[in-house]
């Protein structure tokens, strides 16, 4: 009698957690396959820790192979799910077609970047979900900064070295504070024509900074923020962006050539091909995190609406720590569902929130006891150091030599604007020259991708830059582990 068959779709913090707990719960009584578009997890948290030239790309991607024993790892991106038919179809990363057949499906597929009806934002904005984003934004700040350190035309200089980010939650907020010490310590080494400085600003219709957090907490990083040189602009938001620049809701209107978007995510548009019921594009599933009348099918992570039962009426948000243990709950009810330990029913309990704001700051709220400073920092490192499920030595060097050395200012040019386009449902998949991009964009329900270059450069034929291959599994947001790290959904609608 064959084993069953056990079919993961997405390798973000839920469909990562499902398959390294069920690799040890059903490792010799099931055959466990895990179908992503890329061969590593991805620890989203410190991604901008990467834009900022602290970390390199590698270490935040956790490899799939070497950490998930008993896993078959397959690589495509799935674009099409038949219920009654039991079976996944997907697109490789060469263009081909396959099949997986299951007997148990947990849908794990995460979140993309979140649009809002803004005129221009879809062409001129660049999002942060994904390695490829990241590695855009360090070469495209770093090529801002030496751009203006050559021009004759202070206008075009200060606008050069003016970067908006809009979202002041989680996401936005380490992309600001990490953003001024780069583009600060560039121009200390080199500096700009007339005494001109980097400007950063952090832009939210929400009321404060992390509205997310505590108000202390929250009151703290607008403090660090401040005293660091962001302009942080809350109730305000974007307008309408051009080539040129954003212009404010406010009526300003701001000289830059750096959109960042980082106001939320929504759920990944795969789930609402299901054909099931869905709460605010997720899909809706009971406690035990099955799909009503489907019950050999799971969803979890950002995808799913999962009842919260510590809050009767609601669903518990799209976070990665609920992502996380998400994943743990449903790889028990999996092998319970095939005769392995008892089913569980998903309860949370917060235990606190972590936010790095770049060398010895932070705000933390470990157990419920606000920290800030270098306390919070260390707390802050040491969380994402436990939490992280590989690459932990990789990451401590990386810090040390941070510390001790200067930074790395340079453009390797491998990811270009045309392929990390803001609307698309693979925030993790960047565009090849070559490479078929039709699955994507018929689960976004977009056109083509802008081909308009933000720097200014003339990219506007895809470059043959294989190297943009590495991109980040699809899932469920920030963090992982025991402190609470809200993703960006309720970073502001702004």
């Amino acid at each position: 009698m064959s084993r069953p068959r056990i079919v993961i779709v997405g390798a973000g913090f839920a469909g990562y957690r499902t398959a390294r707990t069920l690799s040890r719960l059903v490792r010799h009584q099931a055959d466990i396959t895990l179908l992503n578009p890329t061969d590593y997890f991805l620890y989203l948290p410190l991604l901008p820790q990467v834009a900022a030239g602290i970390l390199e790309p590698r270490r935040v991607a956790v490899s799939l192979s070497g950490t998930l024993p008993h896993v078959r790892l397959v690589l495509g991106e799935a674009d099409g799910i038949d219920l009654d038919g039991r079976s996944v179809h997907y697109t490789d990363p060469e263009g081909g077609g396959g099949t997986l057949a299951y007997d148990r499906l947990v849908l794990a597929v995460g979140s993309v970047n979140k649009l809002l009806p803004i005129p221009g934002v879809a062409e001129h904005a660049h999002g942060f979900r994904g390695l490829p984003e990241a590695l855009y934004l360090r070469d495209h700040v770093t090529r801002q900064v030496e751009l203006a350190a050559a021009a004759d035309d202070p206008k075009s200089c200060a606008a050069r070295c003016t970067f908006v980010v809009v979202g002041a939650g989680y996401t936005g907020t380490e992309v600001a504070a990490q953003g001024r010490r780069y583009t600060d310590a560039q121009v200390r080494r080199r500096p700009l024509p007339g005494g001109v400085r980097p400007r950063w600003l952090l832009l939210d219709i929400a009321p404060r900074v992390l509205p997310e957090l505590d108000e202390r907490l929250s009151r703290t990083a607008d403090r660090v923020l401040r005293e660091r040189g962001v302009e942080v602009r809350m109730g305000t938001s974007v307008q309408e962006a051009t080539h040129d620049g954003v212009l404010l809701t406010d009526g300003e209107f701001v000289d830059s050539r750096t959109l960042v978007w980082c106001v939320g995510v929504r759920p990944d548009p795969l789930v609402e091909s299901t054909g099931q019921p869905l709460e605010r594009g997720r899909l809706l599933v009971d406690p035990h995190l099955q799909v009503p009348g489907r019950p050999e099918v799971f969803a979890c992570g950002d995808a799913a609406a999962v009842p919260d039962l510590n809050d009767p009426g609601k669903y518990t948000p799209m976070t990665a720590q609920h992502a996380w243990r998400h994943g743990k709950v449903v790889a028990h009810n999996v092998a319970a569902s095939l005769g392995t330990g008892e089913r569980r029913a998903y309860r949370h309990r917060d235990l606190g929130f972590v936010v790095d704001l770049g060398g010895a700051q932070a705000a933390a709220n470990p157990l419920g006891i606000p920290l800030a400073g270098p306390l919070a920092g260390a707390v802050a490192r040491g969380y994402h150091i436990a939490a992280m499920p590989g690459n932990r030595v990789r990451v401590a060097a990386d810090w040390l030599l941070d510390a001790v050395l200067p930074r790395q200012a340079v453009q390797l040019g491998l990811v270009r604007s045309w392929s990390v386009p803001l609307d698309t449902a693979s925030p993790e998949l960047a565009r090849v020259a070559g490479r078929p991009w039709a699955a994507a964009e018929t689960r976004s329900g977009s056109g083509a991708a802008t081909t308009r270059d933000t720097d200014l450069n003339t990219d506007t034929e895809p470059a043959a830059f294989e190297a943009t291959n590495n991109q980040p599994g699809g899932g469920a947001a920030e963090a992982a582990g025991p402190v609470k790290r809200p993703d960006t959904p309720a970073e502001g609608d702004s």
